[in-house]
């Protein structure tokens, strides 16, 4: 029997898992950390962070084609050794949960700013905590339908970005390449951190239920949180003079901010309340992960009671921190290096050791 069979997921399930994970706070800052560095040109750094998040995602489930039925933490210890292999696992621990830390504290802020300014922070993190944990307790079937449902429910939110396009002004995307090319590559570093997610293929692989479709469903993945940015992105770049944009620290808010109808005011806190929705589908497969990755580390078969820790500690120090715009900007570098670290170097180079060290077992076999 399959080590994870009652817990399969589809392909469909796999492909939403991955792209509703990526698809959260790149929505509402791309377009202006794109426009920093390299103006109204930074759509087409976010067509190299595209093609850099195929090439990586390959990378994983070439990796993965190897070891089918084991997660990335039953494989650490198999190529490393015990010690080493337990290392890594910490580092992934550490990787997904503060991720996962940073994604609740920006959601938090959010709210905090644009609906409920005077409400306490931590009374609002522990709203948004309880759905989080009775999803993540539940296991990856149930967040695997969790993330079909979200994208279904979500899905009329597309198209209210067009109303920008009735003040667009075009010319704002010419020249293209005023600069030349170095401020566009240069703006590849801000396009990458926006796709990570991807890399919970080593996690999600042993799952699928048909393993054949991986390399489909990850490019799937890829390419509709890659559409959906593009689609932000030059919205936002019509709407916004070249050097507005930057003023705004999320200018798609803004953008919804200006829609008016007669039977309803600030029609961009209506956007955000369902926005929490896939906001939460961003923290959920992080704080799993993390779970996750601790139940392998202690030996255990369940995650549910480190999600209770977990949910516990977040929800104990939410009381003496209060989310501000320094912090969350200093949180998110940080999170934006680690993501860059373990979702784009780690896969590449521990795919050329599992590659030597499929090798060398094989050549020893042989013998």
């Amino acid at each position: 029997m399959k080590k994870y069979a009652l817990n399969e997921i589809t392909t469909s399930q796999f492909i939403f898992f991955i792209y509703k994970t990526q698809v959260g706070m790149g929505i509402l800052t791309m377009p202006r950390i794109t426009a920093e560095e390299a103006g109204t040109d930074g759509w087409l750094s976010v067509i190299f962070g595209y093609f850099l998040a195929i090439f990586i995602s390959l990378v994983i489930i070439k990796v993965m084609e190897k070891y089918p039925e084991d997660t990335l933490f039953d494989l650490l210890p198999k190529v490393f050794g015990k010690w080493i292999g337990k290392l890594f696992i910490i580092g992934w621990i550490g990787y997904t949960g503060y991720f996962a830390i940073v994604l609740l504290l920006m959601t938090v802020f959010i709210i905090q700013v644009w609906i409920f300014p005077q409400t306490p922070s931590f009374l609002v993190m522990w709203l948004f905590l309880i759905p989080i944990y009775m999803i993540t307790r539940s296991g990856i079937r149930v967040i695997g339908r969790y993330a079909e449902f979200v994208y279904f429910i979500t899905l009329w939110m597309v198209p209210l970005l067009l109303f920008g396009l009735k003040d667009a002004h075009w010319l704002n995307l010419l020249p293209i390449l005023k600069e030349g090319w170095k401020p566009v590559l240069v703006a590849v570093q801000k396009t990458v951190v926006p796709f990570i997610g991807f890399e919970l293929a080593f996690i999600l692989y042993p799952f699928l239920k048909n393993k054949k479709s991986a390399f489909k469903g990850i490019i799937i993945a890829n390419t509709l949180t890659f559409l959906l940015y593009m689609y932000v992105i030059i919205i936002t770049y019509v709407y916004f003079s070249p050097d507005e944009i930057k003023e705004y620290t999320w200018p798609t808010l803004n953008i919804l901010k200006s829609i008016e109808l007669p039977f309803l005011e600030r029609f961009e806190i209506i956007f955000l309340s369902f926005y929490m929705i896939i906001l939460s589908m961003t923290i959920i497969p992080f704080l799993f992960t993390a779970a996750f990755g601790t139940s392998k580390l202690f030996g255990q078969k369940s995650h549910k009671i480190h999600v209770r820790i977990y949910i516990g500690v977040i929800a104990f120090f939410s009381i003496f921190y209060t989310p501000i715009g320094q912090n969350m900007e200093s949180l998110g570098k940080w999170a934006d290096y680690l993501g860059i670290g373990f979702g784009y170097a780690f896969p590449i180079l521990f795919g050329l050791y599992v590659f030597i060290y499929t090798k060398l077992k094989n050549r020893r076999l042989s013998a």
